[in-house]
């Protein structure tokens, strides 16, 4: 049985059997001929069978290589007769097979002629040279009784396969490579500028998933979300401890989701009223640009957008807090007041390579992604910290209807990079030190909005929000505040569209339309590659 692999020979320690790796089953036959020892093979070598003699393995004595017969004789030595026939045979036969061999190569001559004269002409003479090898090299190891060979060509075609196989199964790589002429999308806060951390950290964040393994839809029939692994539980919980940025115990149940999207959806649904007019979904401007596409996406009956909460009117709704807030990176707190309106507290940012830690949050609802948090967007997981048992139940009901649970495969991964993430700090072995996921988080943003703010400066017609700073208590000292997106505004007089502007020098933002606000502002992404973030910061102070 061979193993799902996500990464190399490193185990998870949720496998079970304490870690250990499937033991492969025993090859009976080598490839290329070579020896391979059976149990049948063992048998008769250690004096087995009351004789010495093989035991007999089902299916395996055909594929066995047959022995030389006794006395030095050829095994497929041709018989005298077979050559007196042979020096019998009529010399027009030979006539004829001389004749058909000169007409197929004259064939292949001429049809490498026109294809030298019909080619492109970036086709070069060492390519036409290598056509023609490959059509006159004939194998004579697969002539056969038509006594035309195999080419080389034909060789590499049955082969061919193997590599476009390996490619085809390879992962991918998002988006493809930029260069000084490319269009710049910074649109999308695509976490790639990560990359290169985690590539530092070789094997250590690798698992191996045996294929038997995660086939159940069930984790932990007792736990109230019966999907979540308990690895997965384990680590997000010592994470928050560590960090310090929310409260994990007293009671808080951890639901995991298909993002935190999944979760924002799972909220609406169980904070929603089952009958009567639809619960009224609100977040003050400017507000994340995905909350009311999804929020009325499937124009549900049970909740609607209903806009910004600063100029909301009415006693019942969702309020929607993110903080640090998408897009211009604020603090948030909630801006509603009433006894039966409730806060959904969006904490995706709200980590130290992004913002100052100052409070371990304990909202009723919080919720996180790896997707910021360590910039593993691709694995889809998002979890939720919950207060109210019959709240979790119902957002685990919605999980359950929506996609019935959420992949293993991905729980296991984001747990096993949480741990990585963990042990960096908690644990004092030498070297870890080098790969603090925060650290470098901090260095990095910091590096990218001293460029960026300097980049804006020199053009003159951009402004960005001021920067802050606070206490953070777990780098224990003042740290400032580096927000994953750049709230850019375009000063210049005749612009009145940023994000247009900004198009038209190939650079793609996210119009502050979409975020209820003045389209003079765009969202930049500021978390993409270094290569195209640069590109990205020297075309913008070229601009006036």
């Amino acid at each position: 049985m061979k193993a799902l692999r996500l990464g190399t020979a490193v185990e998870s320690t949720f496998q079970g059997s304490g870690g250990n790796g499937m033991v492969p089953s025993p090859r009976l036959l080598a490839p290329n001929g070579g020896e391979a020892r059976s149990a049948a093979t063992h048998h008769r070598e250690e004096g087995g069978n009351n004789g010495g003699g093989p035991v007999p393995v089902p299916g395996l004595t055909a594929l066995r290589p047959t022995k030389p017969p006794r006395g030095g004789k050829k095994l497929f030595a041709v018989p005298a007769g077979n050559k007196a026939r042979r020096r019998e045979e009529p010399i027009w036969r030979r006539l004829v097979v001389f004749l058909s061999v000169a007409l197929n190569i004259g064939l292949l001559l001429n049809l490498c002629c026109v294809n030298s004269t019909t080619a492109p002409p970036h086709h070069n003479d060492r390519q036409a040279e290598h056509q023609v090898c490959s059509l006159m090299n004939l194998d004579a190891a697969g002539s056969g009784s038509s006594g035309v060979g195999r080419s080389r060509a034909s060789q590499a075609e049955e082969e061919e396969p193997v590599p476009k196989l390996a490619a085809a199964m390879a992962p991918s790589t998002g988006k493809p490579a930029v260069t000084p002429d490319s269009v710049i999308n910074l649109d999308h806060g695509d976490p790639t500028m990560f990359e290169e951390f985690w590539q530092g950290t070789g094997s250590a964040a690798e698992i191996v998933i045996p294929g038997w393994q995660t086939m159940s839809y069930f984790s932990d029939v007792g736990n109230v979300c019966w999907f979540l692994e308990p690895g997965f539980d384990l680590e997000v919980r010592r994470l928050h401890r560590l960090v310090g940025n929310a409260a994990v115990d007293d009671g808080y149940h951890v639901l995991v989701g298909t993002g935190s999207t999944q979760l924002f959806m799972a909220a609406l649904y169980a904070l929603s009223p089952g009958a009567g007019a639809p619960m009224s979904v609100v977040s003050t401007a400017p507000y994340y640009s995905s909350y009311p596409a999804v929020t009325d996406f499937l124009q549900s009956g049970l909740f609607r957008w209903a806009g910004d909460a600063s100029s909301f009117k009415g006693d019942t709704y969702i309020e929607l807090v993110c903080s640090p807030n998408n897009p211009d990176g604020a603090i948030r707190e909630a801006v509603l007041s009433s006894k039966s309106g409730i806060a959904v507290h969006d904490l995706a940012y709200y980590w130290p390579q992004y913002t100052a830690i100052t409070r371990r949050a304990d909202h009723d609802i919080m919720l996180f992604t790896v997707s910021k948090s360590t910039g593993h967007a691709g694995t889809r997981i998002g979890w939720a910290l919950v207060k109210d048992r019959d709240v979790a139940k119902k957002m685990t009901k919605f999980i359950e209807l929506n996609t019935i649970g959420v992949s293993k495969d991905s729980q296991l991964r984001a747990a096993k990079v949480l741990r990585v993430v963990s042990d960096a700090y908690e644990l004092p072995e030498e070297g870890r030190e080098a790969h603090r996921l925060f650290d470098y988080g901090r260095r990095k943003m910091a590096e990218r909005w001293s460029m960026l703010r300097e980049a804006a400066t020199t053009s003159g017609i951009f402004s960005l929000p001021e920067e802050t700073s606070g206490y953070c208590n777990f780098a224990k000292e003042t740290a400032a505040t580096n927000p994953a997106f750049a709230w850019l505004r375009c000063d210049r007089e005749d612009v009145e569209d940023c994000a247009s502007f900004l198009r038209g020098h190939k650079i793609l933002t996210r119009s502050g339309r979409q975020f209820g606000a003045d389209p003079r502002y765009v969202r930049v992404s500021m978390l993409d590659r270094d290569d195209a973030y640069d590109i990205f910061v020297k075309r913008l102070s070229s601009l006036r």
